[in-house]
Formats: C-alpha cells, structure tokens, sequence
C-alpha cells in the first residue's frame, strides 16, 4: 500500500491505466454528476444516506479513481458509524463510469480503501449491497445480522467485514452516524456572495 496522500496506479491487461488517489475538493463536481449518473436522482433517499447526511466522510477515507486524462471515473468513501455501540465504518457510495466498469476499478477501490482503513486501525466496516460481488472481498451478513439502518433495507444486502477478528462480537441495534459534521460550503458561499453584494451596494 502507498502511503497516505500518494497515488497509487492500477493497471489491467485490457485498458490503459488509471489511478486511485485521495479524493481533492476539486473531484467534488465530478463526483456528484458521477453519483446522479449512477444512482439516479432519488439517491438522497435511500436509507444508507441518513448514516451520511451532514457528515464528512472519515479522516483519509474518501478516493477517486482517475483516467490516464485525469478524468474522475470512479468513487468511495467510508464514514463513522456506531454499529449497536461497537465504533466501525460504513462503506459507500461505491461508484464507477458506465464506459470503464470493465476494467476492474470498482474492485481497485476496494481494495485499496479497506486496506487503508486497516492502516489507520479501524476495526470493521459495513455497507449495504451484494453478497455474491462484495463477498470476495471478505464481507457476509453473519456479523451483521443483529445490526439495524435507519430506514428500510434488505437484511440480506447488509454485509460487515472484521478488520480485527472478533471487532463486532456482540454488536447489536441501530448503526447510526458518529462522523464529525461536514463543513456548509454552499452555506459559505452563500453568506460571501451577501457580503460583497452589501459592499458593493
């Protein structure tokens, strides 16, 4: 693994390569768009995104994948949670430009993300999706099983991952957010754009 704030380059046999990277503040327009483009635009509905709502995403925590263009072409984040009192991440949006889904990004994200959780001592993650496509990377329903979101969900599709063994041993009841509060840039912005109109009046 690379160290924190280095860029870390995957390749593949089948396309030119791309780079996983922290996520820049410069990334946040893309990553919007590239969400909408894959969620649809009810994304801020789904249960997942009360455990995000006004939260940053966890210290480190947050990458983009980038095309040899410099083109952001995929996403992911992990975010504090509570899981029943047990401290732990959850893991999501996972996101990748319908064009590159063929050239083993999504899983490039993955693997680098939960190894830098690891790095930085966090003891479990979770996230809300596919058995069959996030159980190669060592997820399963069985630690998660007592867990509850706060909305509706598919028992089946809530998955949990042991960082350190035994890390959610007893944990039971709502998950619920623990990240600090993300900053209000529209808000900021907002206020700025009042104080030069008021200046310039």
């Amino acid at each position: 693994m690379t160290a924190a704030g280095k860029t870390a380059v995957a390749l593949t046999s089948k396309a030119a390569p791309f780079a996983i990277r922290a996520e820049r503040t410069s990334d946040v327009t893309a990553r919007e768009a590239l969400l909408d483009a894959c969620f649809g635009d009810n994304r801020h509905m789904r249960t997942c995104q009360r455990l995000r709502d006004g939260r940053a995403p966890a210290e480190g925590l947050a990458f983009s994948a980038v095309g040899h263009d410099g083109r952001l072409v995929g996403t992911l984040r992990l975010w504090h949670v509570s899981a029943g009192g047990v401290q732990a991440l959850v893991l999501g949006p996972l996101a990748v430009d319908s064009a590159y889904r063929e050239l083993g990004i999504g899983a490039a994200l993955m693997v680098h993300a939960i190894a830098a959780a690891r790095s930085r001592g966090h003891r479990a993650v979770l996230l809300l999706g596919d058995a069959p496509y996030y159980g190669r990377f060592g997820f399963s329903a069985e630690k998660a099983k007592e867990l509850m979101l706060p909305g509706p969900f598919e028992r089946e599709r809530l998955l949990a991952l042991e960082l350190v063994v035994g890390a959610l041993d007893g944990a039971w009841g709502m998950i619920a957010p623990t990240g600090a509060f993300a900053l209000r840039r529209k808000a900021s912005r907002s206020k700025k754009a009042l104080r030069t109109a008021a200046a310039t009046a």
